[in-house]
């Protein structure tokens, strides 16, 4: 994130670079990058003849090439975006040319998402040599609550932590989608406003009460009759909480826990970092940590192993969904 304010910066303060390489597993910040390169480089009057957006999928590289080579009209300098453009990937390597003596009065915007180039080749050395090649990486789950933390406050918000864990927990690692739902948020809270669990289960549409990690910590806490009661939720309502997700969560969470009792630093701190998840979480693993020995778990790592399978069709024998979700907790509390 501060790579992106720094790229953002120069660009403000004038300091644009002929060529900007965006790619990477993340294409939430290419998206970002390139919509403030669109809206911000040229002015309303100087887009018409010199923005110019291409797509991968409909173009070659000498195609990008002959449009990048072209002058600016009326203009300092015209503006080439090529959305799309890993489908240019098995010829990228067709850019190095340009790279090596890139127009200075244009800047090349290609949009390499999902996939990354090889560092040892010429194309990438001369394209960090005289553009700029940024590298959008996923972040770990467990890094993704201080990211929400960091978007809200600098739009004004702040968020409660068990709000924040909802969040990471039902949309996972996809910051574009985080993002648009606390857009939606953004829309109908004032600014200033902390976003509660409760605004969440009212504008998302997530329960707070029955949801996966709250089945996670009622089987954490040994609670089997608030376990059986989200399980009977879940059945209910199939397409909201499919069972993969649901036994994929709660294998997760056990193995998480086997790794946690083999740890020799217990600390917050290096326990978060080495299971990867979100801190508000870590109370879970420590009340079931003394809930469920290290040989305890391990037989229910065993055991859950066959019920993911079956949630994936493999041995089921077309088993209902609540059957499959009673079979879960019958192996977790027997």
């Amino acid at each position: 994130m501060d790579e992106i304010v720094k790229i953002v910066n120069d660009i403000k303060s004038g300091n644009i670079r002929p060529i900007y390489f965006l790619m990477g597993e993340e294409p939430y910040y290419i998206d970002k990058l390139s919509d403030y390169i669109e809206d911000h480089v040229l002015s309303e009057d100087e887009k018409g003849f010199n923005q110019t957006v291409l797509y991968g999928r409909d173009v070659s590289i000498d195609d990008i090439v002959s449009t990048a080579k072209r002058y600016p009209m009326m203009a300092e300098r015209q503006v080439v975006i090529v959305k799309e453009a890993q489908d240019l990937s098995r010829n990228i390597d067709k850019l190095e040319s340009y790279a090596e003596n890139p127009m200075p009065t244009t800047v090349l915007v290609m949009c390499y998402k999902y996939k990354t180039l090889d560092k040892r080749k010429k194309v990438t050395k001369q394209l960090e040599k005289n553009g700029l090649v940024y590298e959008s990486k996923k972040l770990y789950e467990n890094q993704v609550g201080q990211w929400i933390t960091r978007v809200l406050q600098g739009k004004g918000f702040t968020i409660e932590p068990k709000a924040n864990a909802m969040l990471v927990d039902f949309l996972g690692t996809d910051l574009s989608k985080i993002n648009n739902e606390l857009e939606k948020l953004q829309i109908i809270l004032p600014k200033g406003s902390q976003i509660t669990a409760k605004q969440i289960e009212e504008n998302i549409g997530f329960s707070k009460d029955y949801n996966v990690f709250e089945l996670r910590k009622a089987i954490g806490e040994g609670n089997q009759f608030k376990s059986y009661q989200i399980a009977q939720y879940f059945a209910d309502n199939p397409k909201d909480h499919p069972m993969v997700m649901t036994t994929g969560m709660i294998f997760s969470f056990f193995v998480n826990l086997l790794q946690y009792h083999g740890l020799k630093d217990k600390s917050p701190k290096n326990v978060a970092s080495v299971l990867k998840v979100n801190p508000y979480f870590l109370k879970d693993y420590d009340v079931a940590l003394k809930n469920y020995p290290m040989k305890k778990v391990s037989a229910i790592v065993a055991a859950l192993r066959d019920v993911d399978l079956k949630s994936k069709g493999v041995g089921a024998n077309n088993m209902e969904h609540g059957d499959l979700l009673k079979e879960m907790l019958v192996k977790v509390f027997n």
